[in-house]
């Protein structure tokens, strides 16, 4: 049976390897009493300490990216340009603010229901690519921010699936200019081959 994955999961202190290790996990939610899931195919890592390109670093502690200071395992979702709902996972200890972006999904259950959220027919990239396309697939939104990813509502599995090193393609994060020389750090992974996953870039 698959397992939630742990708070020590998400309490580890190298954010780029968490990142790296959500590919392959699933992410999981009930929504109004209603299940759907997504294999995680793409992530971003963002460093709270160093990273220019993160929330935490760049804005400090502020009402937004509270949650990203406190206990790892949380759920930090933040709205994008106004319409976008993003969903992070919170890493690291207290008061270190790391987070993991999800960038896309594969959807994996309540198919119809996710078709629906996105007002599609059948599957595509345009289903699940994209971190506030794979949000509204599942049924994320700002709503939720703070979640405890231990519980009921919405959580990430572990379903024992391989994935070869060699499948995971490391870029430079999407859509981050404004951070200097940290735009061009290899901090975003994606599975080889997946359609679901953003263009290369």
């Amino acid at each position: 049976m698959p397992e939630k994955l742990p708070l020590s999961f998400y309490g580890r202190d190298d954010v780029v390897q968490i990142a790296r290790d959500l590919l392959g996990k699933v992410l999981c939610t009930n929504i109004n009493d209603v299940f759907t899931s997504g294999i995680i195919v793409e992530t971003e890592a963002y460093n709270g300490r160093t990273d220019k390109a993160c929330h935490s670093h760049i804005h400090g502690r502020t009402k937004r990216t509270e949650i990203m200071f406190g206990k790892p395992g949380k759920a930090y979702v933040y709205l994008c340009y106004g319409i976008h709902h993003l969903f992070n996972v919170v890493t690291n200890g207290e008061g270190l603010a790391d987070a993991v972006l999800v960038r896309a999904i594969e959807p994996l259950s309540g198919v119809p229901t996710i078709l629906k959220r996105r007002s599609r027919t059948k599957l595509e990239r345009s289903v699940g690519g994209g971190p506030g396309i794979a949000s509204q697939a599942l049924g994320i939104s700002t709503a939720h921010y703070g979640t405890d990813l231990l519980g009921n509502l919405i959580w990430i599995e572990d379903h024992n699936s391989l994935l070869n090193q060699k499948d995971i393609i490391a870029s430079p994060r999407v859509g981050v200019d404004y951070a200097g020389e940290d735009a061009l750090l290899p901090w975003r992974f994606r599975i080889k081959g997946n359609k679901f996953t953003s263009p290369a870039k």
